[in-house]
């Protein structure tokens, strides 16, 4: 604010010291007048000007200092004037050679500022224009002056050295006016405001103008007229850095946006050129030769110029119809993969059923498991996937089919005639290797079809197909299945289960149910597996198989899962303070794949340790081997959870893929042994060699061994002998609620059947 001010106070300086020296001229017409006051006023104008031009920013500082430099010279140059004024040296407005030089070099600081202006972009084209712009400028100029400066010479000059001198200057000064108007007009301001160069470019036009009056006043040698051009060029440098200086604290553009709207310069210069040549022949001037050769000349250059203009307009239109194709491409077609958009697929879907609806169907191709590719491998490897599948699936489509895709990792596919062999055929070139990113993946998908029937639109087909693509991946990986109408029931079914199953979480409709985990041989309670249980208001109670689905297939799993567990470590600490060291020993919640796919979920369990109180250690994390099977997020996030010191335990083992190095990767520190190996471990069986197999494998790698579904004595007892001490199932008793835990005693005990 204090800049701005002290630009304020040197503009109001400089117009005060201008209107001076204009009254003090003025006066100088009537009646003689001493010039050293116009001298002495130099001294004030010119050192206010220089400040100004220093002070006038940050925005273009380098072309002010130039400016600041040029009103040094001009400085310098009015004290040499006064010298050779009183020393009698030179009379009136003429000035001698080393005044003209310092003139000069003050002028040419202020051209070199100009050059120094980083103008706009500009094509080819548009510097030829401004080229040929620039020569019709240059021509029109010239062809004036040699008819309005050439017959008048020598009475400006007076044939004296001192008078070609000051020619010269004044011809500088129009130079520079002419230079700062084309900077302007033609090569852009850089970060010079253009108000502030329009300013400047007075500053030339002052000159030049003003100098080439000096002969008019020769019978007064007491006047020069100096003295109120250079306070007047002084007062318009104070108003453009002025200008720069608030057009910056403003934040205003330092330049117009382009504009293609003609020049009108070349008119203009045809037509002053023009009406010369015909006052020349009306008058019959000795120059009408050069001046018709100049007209001629700026003719030409216009006329090439129009020619440059209509070829760089036929250009553009080139250009414009290649965008406006570029740009309904790119309206058209996915940015990743290239392949056609919802739109175009609607569109299309809409003309097969218009012609032939019997022979059309739709498929979407959903891949699985690609968010774990992403969190693994990376988004660039994940869309180097996505563009891969895209181009394979495209190379081999069927005559009159479309693949699109819709966004994600979902493409969908307008087929017509045999669907079941296209399906098969898609199946089998996702299998085989796809190479994205310098890796070779493997992926799967869930891909459901939906065939046309009479009166189908485009929206109809692909909800059926959105539909059985989600019961492909309910089925499991690599599935393709066809739409029936029982889907839609179904799916109407998780929907309104999946909008109660929401108010359950608000309304207290759930509930908690506790089954022991149990010491072999003796059945003391050593901890309890916690299980979820709705009572519908409706409905009535309605099993986990039914809701947990539905939870998992709409995201609910999510909010479900924190709550059991918050509500699961809330009882556990209950226990603790009611019946010390009597209390289950752990409390193990089952956490989904879904969960553990979320970044943070390690963090989500450390806070609802740290807000109910309970040890990590009493806290098992219960997963099945397929949930981490395939690594990615969710092996991350348990050997998080397991690094907070909580147990974690291996559901289901060899159910799945049963891999025994999962043992090796996995944080693991329970191996639950499924029902379906209990069930038949009392005859020689193939399961009862797996039971006996696993539990020497959980001594070997120190892992505790559960035995779920333990339901007779008989399987208690063969487990015991095989080596396993910690069973659960009905044996030992049904899930209970947390007043019957607490109340729990062995209802069977092995010493108490084998005594």
């Amino acid at each position: 604010m204090n800049r701005v001010r002290g630009l304020t106070r040197t503009l109001t300086a400089s117009i005060a010291v201008d209107v001076i020296a204009w009254v003090w001229f003025l006066i100088g017409l009537i009646r003689p007048t001493p010039p050293a006051a116009g001298w002495v006023l130099l001294l004030f104008a010119v050192p206010i000007a220089i400040v100004a031009a220093w002070r006038a920013g940050a925005a273009g500082r380098t072309f002010w200092r130039y400016v600041s430099a040029g009103m040094v010279g001009m400085g310098l140059a009015s004290v040499s004037a006064a010298r050779d004024y009183y020393s009698g040296e030179q009379t009136g407005g003429q000035i001698g050679g080393f005044t003209a030089m310092l003139y000069i070099a003050g002028l040419l600081a202020m051209m070199l500022g100009l050059l120094r202006i980083p103008g706009a972009h500009r094509t080819r084209m548009e510097w030829t224009r401004f080229g040929l712009d620039i020569a019709t400028m240059v021509v029109t100029v010239l062809t004036l002056c040699w008819h309005l400066v050439l017959p008048r010479w020598e009475s400006w000059t007076n044939g004296s050295a001192a008078g070609t001198a000051s020619v010269v200057v004044v011809g500088a000064a129009a130079i520079i006016g002419m230079l700062a108007f084309v900077k302007v007009s033609f090569t852009g301001t850089g970060p010079i405001d253009r108000r502030a160069l329009h300013i400047l470019a007075l500053c030339g036009a002052v000159g030049a103008g003003g100098g080439a009056m000096a002969p008019l006043l020769a019978d007064r040698p007491y006047i020069n007229t100096g003295h109120v051009l250079l306070p007047t060029t002084c007062l318009l440098v104070c108003a453009a850095a002025d200008r720069q200086r608030r057009a910056s604290r403003a934040g205003l553009p330092s330049h117009r946006p382009s504009s293609r709207r003609p020049s009108v310069m070349p008119y203009a210069a045809v037509l002053a050129t023009g009406a010369l040549l015909m006052f020349s022949a009306v008058h019959r001037t000795d120059d009408i030769v050069v001046i018709a050769a100049g007209s001629v000349t700026v003719a030409l250059l216009v006329a090439v110029r129009q020619l440059v203009a209509l070829r760089d307009n036929a250009l553009l239109l080139d250009d414009l119809d290649i965008r406006q194709l570029a740009l309904s491409h790119q309206a058209d077609h996915d940015p990743l993969t290239d392949l056609p958009n919802r739109s175009v697929l609607t569109r299309e879907i809409t003309a097969a059923l218009a012609t032939d609806p019997g022979e059309v169907s739709v498929a979407i191709i959903d891949l699985d498991d690609f968010k774990a590719i992403n969190d693994d491998l990376g988004h660039a490897v994940g869309d180097a996937l996505l563009t891969a599948v895209g181009q394979r699936l495209a190379a081999q489509l069927p005559t009159g089919s479309l693949l699109a895709r819709l966004g994600g990792d979902e493409y969908a596919l307008l087929l017509r005639g045999d669907h079941a062999c296209t399906l098969s055929a898609i199946a089998a070139l996702l299998r085989r290797p796809l190479h994205a990113e310098g890796h070779d993946l493997v992926v799967e998908a869930s891909i459901g079809l939906a065939p046309a029937v009479a009166g189908d639109t485009a929206g109809d087909l692909l909800r059926r197909a959105d539909v059985a693509m989600y019961e492909a991946k309910s089925q499991g990986k690599g599935r393709h299945v066809i739409y029936t109408e029982q889907m839609d029931q179904r799916t109407a079914e998780l929907s309104r289960l999946a909008a109660d199953l929401r108010t359950a979480l608000d309304t207290e409709q759930l509930h908690l149910l506790y089954q022991p985990i149990v010491t072999m041989p003796d059945g003391e309670l050593f901890g309890v597996e916690a299980l979820v249980r709705w009572t519908h208001p409706e409905r009535g109670p309605i099993g986990p198989g039914v809701f947990i689905p539905a939870a998992e297939s709409t995201g609910l799993i999510v909010p479900l899962g924190a709550w059991i567990l918050e509500q699961a470590c809330r009882q556990a600490v209950r226990w603790q303070h009611e019946l010390g060291d009597a209390a289950p020993r752990t409390v193990t919640v089952n956490v989904s794949a879904r969960q553990l796919r979320e970044a943070g979920f390690a963090g989500e369990v450390d806070t609802i340790l740290r807000r109910t109180g309970l040890a990590a250690p009493t806290l098992t994390v219960e997963v099945t081997e397929t949930a981490v099977f395939d690594g990615g997020t969710a092996l991350d996030e348990l050997r998080a959870i397991a690094a907070l010191g909580v147990k974690i335990a291996l559901d289901d083992f060899g159910t799945g893929h049963s891999s025994l190095g999962l043992l090796r990767t996995c944080p693991a520190d329970i191996l639950k042994v499924d029902k379906s190996f209990v069930d038949d471990i009392t005859a020689n069986s193939q399961q009862a060699v797996v039971a006996a197999a696993l539990i020497g494998i959980c001594q070997g790698m120190n892992l505790r061994a559960v035995a779920e579904g333990v339901e007779t004595a008989e399987q208690a007892a063969e487990l015991h002998r095989l080596g396993y001490r910690f069973a659960q199932g009905y044996f030992y008793a049904r899930p209970l609620p947390p007043e019957a835990v607490a109340a729990y005693h062995p209802a069977f005990s092995l010493n108490h059947i084998s005594a």
